[in-house]
């Protein structure tokens, strides 16, 4: 095999001479000592599977006391399901359309998600699902006329003519979106997806839109500091789209797979923690507050996610801005929580500012947990070369090119799959 991966030392030098309070080269990373995911604060070795069952809700219990924040509420009781879109021919007919619309709360004024499914025609059912949030609207994945147009509102990232575009008929089937969805009919698979602004709106209000304003009221008359932020107000949508998957009889249930891109990527993550109902776990360049070791303090830190994105993790998270080495737990710690259910980490080599080598860090300390529950692991020893993937219970790879979530990626995910679903009886 060819050496391992390496950052290119022409754009190590020139992103560190446009941002030069940021470390790019990994030279200037400091030292730092990791948690361990098997020994408990006690300083108890974790052994056997049983007592990991123990230490694992102690970590969970950090990430939500210091990190993403706890939910108020669970599924709630009020929920409703309406299929009002069922198509079965289309995209030529090759596939069946499904749009559902999962009301939060049950009450006419109360947040509404949108959840479009594809479903391949011919393969019998009921059929595994890649299930996934998106940035800009479902409609943005393929150019139907039938899939709902919604407004958007003005996101954390975009421009108001970036928002004018995608509320428009202009943005259907949006760049290569579609090869996405095309790929996953073609191998066998549904795709399934929710725009994340129908949860909660991307940009900093206080905490008063979306799921927030209709469900702080159970944190009582203030909202504490380790109230759920938005990464965690989406991992909980993405458990009310699950929550409707188990209702359909033509998905198989024990079949979904999860992926998130960037910040979202940070949601499926912490998504596939909480709820063990997903079978797959998939991070595509998640970076800082996602399969990165925050100790690392490469690319983005602490305080940078938590300067630029207030709303994104609870309150306490804050006061690790510069203090990583305090924590009391790193993402290795996450990616655990997800043991011993397939999780695939993947980089790319041109994302710096996402830690690629700090992605495949945090999957290998990840990898004790999940031999001491009797996988194969991270089966990688060193970080491997570009467009190399390597897939043992734990997947990673580092890919060519920049920030997004490619066709590449996407293949790679359905490999994965295809290794943990189809295994020969």
């Amino acid at each position: 095999m060819e050496q391992g991966w390496r950052a290119n030392p022409d754009l190590v030098r020139k992103l560190s001479e446009k941002q030069p309070g940021v470390i790019y080269d990994e030279a200037k990373v400091p030292p730092y000592s990791l948690p361990d995911p098997l020994v408990s604060p006690e300083g108890l070795k974790i052994v056997t599977p049983e007592l990991w069952m123990k230490r694992r809700l102690e970590i969970l219990e950090l990430f939500r006391s210091q990190v993403y924040g706890r939910t108020p509420i669970d599924k709630p009781e009020g929920i409703l399901f309406e299929v009002w879109d069922l198509d079965r021919e289309a995209i030529g007919g090759k596939a069946t359309r499904k749009q559902v619309a999962i009301n939060l709360t049950g009450s006419p004024d109360g947040p509404v998600m949108d959840l479009l499914i594809y479903l391949p025609n011919g393969p019998p059912r009921p059929l595994p699902v890649f299930l996934m949030l998106n940035f800009m609207g479902n409609h943005t994945f393929y150019d139907d006329p039938a899939i709902r147009l919604k407004d958007r509102p003005l996101q954390a990232f975009n421009t108001t003519e970036e928002r004018d575009f995608f509320s428009s008929e202009r943005s259907r089937g949006w760049g290569d979106l579609p090869k996405l969805v095309d790929k996953t009919l073609e191998r066998g698979y549904g795709f399934a997806t929710v725009c994340y602004n129908d949860i909660d709106p991307d940009f900093h209000d206080g905490f008063r839109n979306g799921v927030h304003g209709v469900f702080d009221k159970f944190f009582g008359a203030s909202r504490p500091p380790d109230a759920w932020g938005s990464i965690s107000a989406w991992a909980w949508g993405l458990s009310r789209a699950m929550d409707y998957l188990e209702k359909d009889d033509e998905v198989d249930e024990k079949r979904v797979v999860i992926v998130g891109h960037s910040r979202l990527g940070k949601t499926a993550l912490w998504a596939g923690a909480q709820d063990e109902r997903f079978a797959i776990v998939v991070s595509n360049n998640s970076g800082c507050g996602g399969a990165a070791l925050s100790r690392r303090r490469f690319g983005e830190t602490v305080r940078i996610i938590n300067t630029v994105f207030p709303h994104w993790f609870c309150d306490n998270f804050k006061q690790y801005n510069d203090r990583e080495d305090e924590l009391p737990v790193d993402q290795h710690m996450l990616i655990a929580l997800i043991a011993p259910r397939p999780v695939y980490v993947a980089s790319a080599d041109e994302d710096l500012w996402a830690d690629p080598r700090g992605e495949f860090l945090a999957a290998k300390a990840a990898d004790p947990v999940y031999r001491l529950l009797g996988t194969d692991g991270l089966p990688a020893e060193e970080m491997p070369p570009l467009n190399h993937p390597v897939m043992g219970t734990i997947g990673y790879h580092v890919r060519s090119g920049g920030h997004a979530l490619t066709l590449y990626d996407w293949e790679r995910y359905i490999d994965f799959a295809d290794k943990h679903f189809r295994k020969p009886k």
